[in-house]
C-alpha cells in the first residue's frame, strides 16, 4: 500500500489531537529568552483500582504503545513455562523487555539462548539493524562487518516469543503473522490486563514485524497499574510479574544500554520503578509501591520530549527526588547546546505538570 492510499483509506483511524485541551503543551524548548519550540501530548496515571490520579489531554484516545508495553508482552513467556524450561536467567528476561543498544552484552545472550532452542539468529523475523549504539554500529563498521538480526533493538522480545512458541509446540516460521498463536494470546492478555476490548481496534505493523493495535492511553496505564500491583491477577500472574519487575531492576543495562535515558533511570530507581520507552514518543511506567500505572504519548514522537515527560511525571509523583533527579539529568542532558558547546537553552516541563 503506498503512502498515498494509506492517506485515501478511510479505514485508517485517525487520530483527533490538533486542539490544545485534547493535547496540552506538556514540554517547550527554550533559545535564549524566547520557548523557540513546543510538543503537545497526553498523559495518564492511573491506580490499581481504575482510578485517575491524573490526567492531561484525552487519554482515552487511541494510541499505538509500540514497545513501551514490552514488560506485559513478556508475561506469557514466564506465565506459559517457558522461561523454566529452558533455565532464562534474570538478564535474559530483561531482555524480552528491552528496546537494547546492540552492544556486546545484548547480541552476545541472543545467540547462545537461541541456541538453546535449537534455532539460530535467522529464525528471528525482526530484520537486521545497525546498534543504536555509536560504539557498537562504529566497530562494526570499521569491521566491515554486516549488522545481523541479533542487533536488532527487539531481538530479546523476538527471542521470547520463539522461547514460548517452541514451548508450547507451535510453529517458529510466521512468529510475527496476526493470526499466530504467540500474537493473538499478546493482544488477549493486553486487553485483559488493561479491561480493553482490542478486537476491532485499528492495527498496524511495528517496526520489528509484530502487530501493533489502536489502545486507549488510559487503557495502557491501567495495565500497567495493574502489573505494578498483581496481587487480584491470581497467584501466577502476580508472580510473572514480580520477576519480570525483579529482573529488570537487577538488569537495567539490558533495557536499553550504556549511558540511555531508560537504563539511567532503571538504575536510580530499582525495583521503585520499571519504566519503559517506545518508538514515536511513548512511555510507560509501573511503580509498586503507589500501585501506579503510568502512559504517556507525545503527539509529534519526539523522543526529548517523552524522556522529558515521564521525568516529570515522576518527580511529580514522589518517585524520583531532587537529588535523583540531578544525577538522571547529569547523564542525560535536559540542555540545548550550541555547536562550541555553549548552554543556549533547556528542554522543560511546561505548567501543565
Amino acid at each position: 500500500m503506498s503512502p498515498d492510499s494509506l492517506a485515501a483509506d478511510d479505514r485508517i483511524v485517525r487520530a483527533h489531537i490538533a486542539d490544545a485541551e485534547a493535547a496540552p503543551l506538556l514540554i517547550e524548548v527554550t533559545r535564549g529568552d524566547m520557548v523557540e519550540s513546543v510538543h503537545r501530548g497526553i498523559v495518564s496515571v492511573v491506580n490499581a483500582d481504575g482510578k485517575d490520579v491524573l490526567a492531561l489531554g484525552d487519554v482515552n484516545r487511541p494510541t499505538y504503545p509500540r514497545s513501551a508495553i514490552k514488560p506485559l508482552q513478556t508475561l506469557p513467556v514466564i506465565e506459559s513455562g517457558a522461561a523454566d524450561a529452558f533455565n532464562l536467567s534474570d538478564a535474559e528476561i530483561a531482555l524480552c523487555c528491552a528496546s537494547h543498544a546492540g552492544e556486546p552484552i545484548h547480541t552476545e545472550k541472543v545467540v547462545p539462548w537461541l541456541g538453546r532452542l535449537g534455532l539460530s539468529v535467522d529464525d528471528l523475523e525482526c530484520g537486521p539493524q545497525l546498534p543504536y549504539s555509536q560504539s557498537a554500529a562504529h566497530a562494526l563498521i570499521k569491521a566491515g562487518t554486516e549488522p545481523t538480526r541479533a542487533h536488532n533493538n527487539c531481538s530479546g522480545k523476538h527471542s521470547g516469543m520463539l522461547t514460548t512458541a517452541v514451548h508450547l509446540g507451535e510453529p517458529t516460521k510466521g512468529y510475527t503473522g496476526a493470526d499466530h498463536p504467540v500474537q493473538t494470546r499478546l493482544i488477549e492478555l493486553i486487553g485483559e490486563m488493561g479491561e480493553m476490548d482490542l478486537s476491532q481496534t485499528a492495527r498496524g505493523v511495528d517496526g520489528c514485524g509484530i502487530p501493533v493495535f489502536g489502545a486507549p492511553l488510559r487503557g495502557i496505564a491501567y495495565a500497567m497499574a495493574r502489573f505494578a500491583a498483581p496481587d487480584k491477577l491470581g497467584a501466577e500472574r502476580a508472580a510473572a510479574c514480580r520477576r519480570i519487575a525483579k529482573a529488570c531492576a537487577a538488569n537495567p543495562l539490558m533495557l536499553s544500554g550504556t549511558g540511555s535515558f531508560n537504563s539511567v533511570v532503571l538504575a536510580e530507581t530499582g525495583e521503585t520503578c520499571l519504566l519503559k520507552g517506545g518508538a514515536e514518543g511513548y512511555y510507560t511506567a509501573s511503580i509498586p509501591a503507589k500501585g501506579y500505572g503510568v502512559a504517556i504519548k507525545i503527539d509529534d514522537g519526539a523522543g526529548r520530549a517523552s524522556q522529558a515527560a515521564v521525568l516529570a511525571v515522576l518527580v511529580h509523583l514522589g518517585v524520583i527526588d531532587a537529588v535523583q533527579k540531578s544525577r538522571i539529568e547529569a547523564a542525560c542532558s535536559q540542555e540545548v547546546r550550541n555547536w562550541a558547546g555553549r548552554l543556549v537553552g533547556v528542554i522543560r516541563p511546561t505548567p501543565a505538570f
